[in-house]
């Protein structure tokens, strides 16, 4: 390996693990506020992915559908709870927000797309359409058992996974896409070739996390969610809701997945099921931070990208287990510098 090769990978390495530092940082904040391993981090990074594909080629994604179908449940679940409660304004928001906004925003974006849309408008209708699938995800298969163990919890997110990619193979078919850059530029640093799509992964994840440092430290919303992340129950009792606590954090983490997907898309072939391994190399990185520092997630990530890189110039077929071997040696370190505490202790 000489130092041109060594800069390339390491160029290569940053750009992967910008992505993976996203991704962790969304599953650190999903678990801290609800306690739930979110498994179908990765799904939003493939829908994303194939959602703007779709919008490119001037066809409907498949996701509106998707879109349609956990709107028409949670409206269901609201308005039953509504009528069964007496609660008339929680039956009509339930009507408003999952009934008539997303048939609108369907509505709307089957009428664009075979008009053809600019680059950033296709974008914004990407996260339109993605973003919201995280509330609703939250709304009808984790609300309801909240406060179960954090096995069952666990089991909730993998049926998710599963039922989540099995809809991926219906709506997108098995075959792989791949979008347009956003630039298509490229300038010569030094002996390797930088290209303005790794600029544009690069700072898009560097901006979105400095937008996440902004809103956890300067908003209502966000110190909301970080007392709720370091206690459940004392954030309860100041008043802040842990079910609106749960809706925001899957929010955030379907908004991080649309971004990602995005970023990623015109750099690597997307399939259906691409998103498990890239938010299982996410979930690396957020184990590496133990789940509780932001920072140490995205240093993480920054390593699991590395590794990732340089393995595949060494050890190319043994890329994906040297990456998740990382994890052995951390979980030994942590099990011998942390006491347990059981859940219901916390």
């Amino acid at each position: 390996m000489n130092s041109q090769i060594a800069l390339f990978l390491a160029q290569d390495g940053l750009i992967n693990g910008a992505v993976y530092a996203l991704l962790a940082i969304a599953i650190l904040l999903v678990f801290a506020v609800t306690r739930v391993i979110f498994v179908p981090q990765g799904e939003f990074v493939a829908f994303s992915a194939l959602t703007m594909a779709s919008l490119q080629s001037g066809k409907t994604p498949g996701t509106v559908w998707l879109l349609l179908l956990l709107s028409a449940i949670s409206m269901t679940m609201e308005v039953w709870v509504g009528l069964r409660d007496r609660n008339l304004n929680r039956a009509i928001r339930g009507l408003f927000f999952y009934g008539a906004l997303p048939v609108v925003l369907t509505a709307a974006i089957v009428w664009l797309t075979p008009l053809g849309m600019p680059m950033v408008i296709r974008g914004l209708a990407t996260f339109a359409i993605i973003v919201p699938l995280g509330p609703l995800l939250y709304r009808v298969a984790f609300q309801r058992v909240a406060q179960a163990s954090g096995l069952v919890l666990f089991i909730v997110s993998m049926a998710a996974h599963l039922a989540l990619a099995a809809v991926g193979l219906i709506i997108f078919g098995p075959e792989g896409s791949r979008t347009m850059p956003f630039s298509e530029s490229s300038w010569k640093l030094g002996p390797i070739q930088v290209t303005g799509q790794s600029v544009w992964v690069v700072g898009a994840s560097a901006a979105a996390i400095a937008v996440l440092f902004w809103f956890f430290n300067r908003t209502f919303r966000g110190k909301a969610l970080k007392a709720t992340a370091v206690n459940r129950v004392g954030a309860q009792l100041m008043g802040i809701s842990p079910t609106g606590a749960g809706t925001l954090a899957f929010a955030l983490a379907a908004a991080v997945g649309a971004l990602s997907g995005l970023l990623i898309a015109p750099i690597t072939t997307i399939f259906y099921d691409t998103g498990f391994l890239i938010g299982l190399k996410g979930f690396v990185a957020a184990i590496v931070g133990g789940l509780l520092s932001y920072p140490l997630a995205a240093a993480g990530a920054l390593l699991v990208g590395m590794l990732e890189s340089y393995s595949s110039f060494w050890a190319s077929p043994y890329k994906e287990v040297i990456v998740f071997t990382l994890i052995l040696p951390v979980l030994v370190w942590r099990s011998f510098r942390s006491l347990h505490i059981d859940e219901d202790n916390e």
